[in-house]
């Protein structure tokens, strides 16, 4: 269990068993999570999404934990801080997922926001747990995936995006009075307030 610099952000890694008939391993484990989080947590749905290469979704915050794993394929994900009172506010940090990389899931807390591009060889399958059902009138907040401030470096070029996800607005346009623009704090750091955790 890694917690990351950005709070509610974890990496779960865990061992992998192989012998001739495949592999086992535990991808998570309820008791680890509450112990790194320090507070309860009870999923109540799972999803599933499969992705072609070169699919994009995202960015997606909802006032749920999400707890995400890639089952088959290969996938960048990326995780932005969009709580504007948060001390990370509009910081990212990515992770090589699924085939070729080490095994992990992620657990991304409510009102972070996650996006990924499938991208490698085969069709991604990105399953995800959350601690609520979905529910049409819940508070989502969306970005632009290729927001200039958030500046990930997908690795496919001309993406495949909803024409939703298309539509996102960027961060400063999502709170354009955010001390962060005023201070110039999105350029104090060497890599403007970005970051990467490789997961593999």
């Amino acid at each position: 269990m890694h917690r990351t610099d950005i709070d509610g952000l974890l990496v779960v890694r865990w061992s992998t068993h192989r012998d001739v008939r495949g592999f086992f391993r535990q991808t998570w484990q309820r008791s680890e999570l509450e112990e790194a989080l320090g507070r309860p947590v009870v999923f109540r749905q799972g999803n599933h999404a499969r992705s072609a290469v070169g699919v994009l979704r995202g960015f997606h915050a909802e006032p749920w934990d999400k707890l995400v794993y890639v089952a088959r394929g290969r996938a960048l994900a990326a995780v932005a801080d969009v709580r504007p009172d948060s001390p990370t506010f509009g910081e990212v940090r990515t992770f090589d997922l699924g085939d070729g990389a080490e095994p992990c899931r992620l657990f991304v807390a409510a009102g972070l926001a996650n996006a990924y591009c499938a991208h490698g060889d085969e069709d991604v399958d990105y399953l995800y747990d959350v601690t609520a059902e979905w529910r049409p009138d819940a508070d989502k907040r969306a970005l632009a995936w290729d927001d200039p401030d958030l500046a990930v470096t997908w690795p496919v070029s001309e993406p495949l995006v909803s024409a939703a996800d298309r539509a996102n607005p960027t961060l400063r346009e999502r709170f354009p009075d955010h001390p962060r623009w005023r201070t110039g704090a999105a350029d104090t750091s060497p890599d403007g307030g970005r970051g990467s955790e490789e997961a593999g």
